[in-house]
Order: structure tokens, then sequence, then C-alpha cells
């Protein structure tokens, strides 16, 4: 195990949760705002360093900065994240056509600068930037319902895509590293969907290429997928070498936890879409009730099952926090008793 995985291992009520762009609230500004400045994006990964006793600090999980960069046609809101709007490619053959652009191209060079920035105000805990899986890519890059279909019908022009794809995020993650960056999570949702099979053959490769490519003893690498059919993909996703394996709340998390590997980190997985629509009582039962599930495995930490939505209720995130500290101090009373 890499010595900063460990460390997070080791502080475990420190959770490390997909949190982001709630930080708007903090600032008072708009999430367009957020991710139109990478001097913002420092200010709101400060924010909730402060604010909350995170393990790493996370700049934006923003899954539409890769397909821009394409030359997707992305939908910019006030209130929520971007979103793909729509593709460049209307047909898989034209995948052949498709330039790899250049890593700095879109919003990517303003999210590379938001790390290097954060690198020197967030010193006492790691930093991670955030990207998209290559066939999560694809499919904002094509139409992801097509996108599957072709799977099975022209499985070499899907292919040629992920290549296009998975070159660009290598050269992606290689600038953050550079910029300072002490891991990646990777968010590859649209993997969940495949069958097993299906995955195995489209989205794990691709995904090993990647992180092979990137890989370094001071470098962590979490592998992020909230789709429903993790359970079944568990044995191809074990053999994947990352660092941390970060699932959504789709799964039943206790299932998962013994497939893959006792000395890599498994976390999840707390249900987003309470933060925004729930209660702090809510929030509380869910941490609780997954501690309760998942806690007898050493390599477990809790975390939210997905990016918390920007409009999520602040005393949500923190009722959080607090219940997960109070969980860790309860089980270190009872250890040292």
């Amino acid at each position: 195990m890499k010595a900063k995985t460990a460390k997070l291992l080791e502080s475990k009520n420190k959770t490390v949760p997909i949190l982001s762009f709630p930080s708007t609230q903090l600032l008072g500004i708009s999430v367009r705002e957020l991710i139109s400045s990478s001097d913002m994006q420092v200010r709101g990964m400060k924010a909730i360093t402060e604010r909350c006793a995170v393990g790493a600090s996370l700049n934006m999980m923003d899954l539409s900065v890769e397909a821009e960069a394409f030359g997707s046609k992305i939908r910019f809101s006030d209130d929520e994240i971007p979103t793909v709007e729509k593709g460049i490619i209307e047909d898989i053959t034209d995948a052949a056509c498709i330039e790899v652009p250049e890593v700095g191209a879109g919003r990517t060079a303003l999210y590379i600068e938001g790390v290097r920035k954060a690198k020197q105000q967030i010193t006492d805990i790691p930093v991670f930037c955030g990207v998209i899986g290559p066939y999560s890519l694809a499919g904002r890059l094509f139409d992801m319902t097509e996108l599957m279909m072709e799977c099975y019908d022209s499985p070499d022009e899907v292919k040629i895509l992920l290549s296009k794809t998975a070159e660009f995020i290598t050269g992606y993650i290689k600038a953050f590293k550079e910029a300072g960056a002490d891991g990646v999570i990777m968010a590859e949702p649209a993997a969940g969907l495949l069958s097993p099979a299906l995955a195995a053959e489209f989205s794990t490769p691709f995904v090993r290429q990647i992180f092979d490519a990137v890989n370094s003893s001071d470098f962590i690498l979490c592998y992020h997928n909230c789709g429903n059919a993790v359970g079944d993909m568990a044995e191809d996703i074990a053999t994947l070498d990352a660092d941390i394996f970060h699932f959504g709340n789709a799964i039943d998390l206790k299932n998962i936890i013994p497939k893959l590997p006792a000395d890599r980190i498994i976390m999840g997985n707390v249900d987003p879409v309470l933060f925004r629509n729930g209660t702090p009582e809510d929030i509380r039962a869910d941490v609780i009730r997954i501690y309760g599930e998942c806690s007898r495995y050493e390599n477990f930490m809790i975390s939210t099952g997905c990016d918390v939505p920007a409009a999520a209720k602040w005393e949500n995130i923190d009722a959080y926090f607090e219940q997960v500290r109070e969980l860790y101090l309860n089980a270190s009373d009872k250890t040292e008793r």
C-alpha cells in the first residue's frame, strides 16, 4: 500500500466524500462562477477544508470538461453542474476522424491551474484532481445509448473512439500530476450500465491503460463507479491497479468489499441525493447503516456514493461529518477499553 494511501486509512474519521460544488454556497457565488475561475475553485476547496474534517481536498468533479475539450456542446447553469448537451459525432464510423485535443483545450487549463494553486495553499492533506473515465467520455462524445449498441455492432470502431478518449485522459492526468496533484479520482459511471462482459472489453482495459501510464509510488489512483451493475463487475474491477475503489449507493457495499483486494481502500456509499432532499436525521441514519454493515472490514472508509449536489443543504453536510466523527470516536473508545 502506498504511503499516502496508508495515511488516509489511518485517519478514517477524516472522511473523503466527493464534495466540491456546495462550496458555492460558502462563497456566495454561482456554479458558473466557480467553474470559470481557478481562484474561485481554490477558495472553494479551502472553504471546505476549513469547515469540514476531510482527509483530502478535491477539485471540481465536472464530467463535462473533457467532452468540451473535444468540442461537445455544454449546457451551463448558475445552479447546476454543467452537462453535455450534444456530442461531436453522429455515427460511430466518424470516430476515426476525431482529433485528440491538446491538454489545455477548453476549461482543462483552468482546472489544472486550480490544482496548481490549491497545492500552494492546502499543504496538510492530499489534493486530488477529478477526471472522467474513457467509456463515460466516449458516451458524451457520441451518444450513450447508441454507444452501447455499437459495442455489439461495431466493436472495432468503438475501440478506436476509446483509444482516443484514453489518450486524452492520460495526458490530462499527467498535467494534473505535474501541477502537484497527489492523486486522481476517475469517474467511470457509464461502465456500470454495461454487462460485465462488455465492461471487461470496453471499459476496464482502457482504464488500466491510463492507470498504468500515470501510476507512481507517490500518486494515488482512485476508481469511481456508481453504476448498479458494479456487483457483477467486481471480479473484473479487482484487476485494476487502483489504490482506492469508490462506489455509489446503487449497490450493497458490504457484498462487494470481500471481492476486492484487502490491501486497497474501499469507499462509499451514502446516498448523495439525501444531502439535497433529505434531513440531517436521514443523513445520520444512512451513515450509521453503512458503517454498521461495513466497518468490520479494515480497508473500508465511509464516503458519499457520488458527487454531493451543488444545492445540497449544509446542515445535511455538517450532519454527515458529525456522525462520521462520532462513530469513529466511539469505536476508538471501545478499542482503548
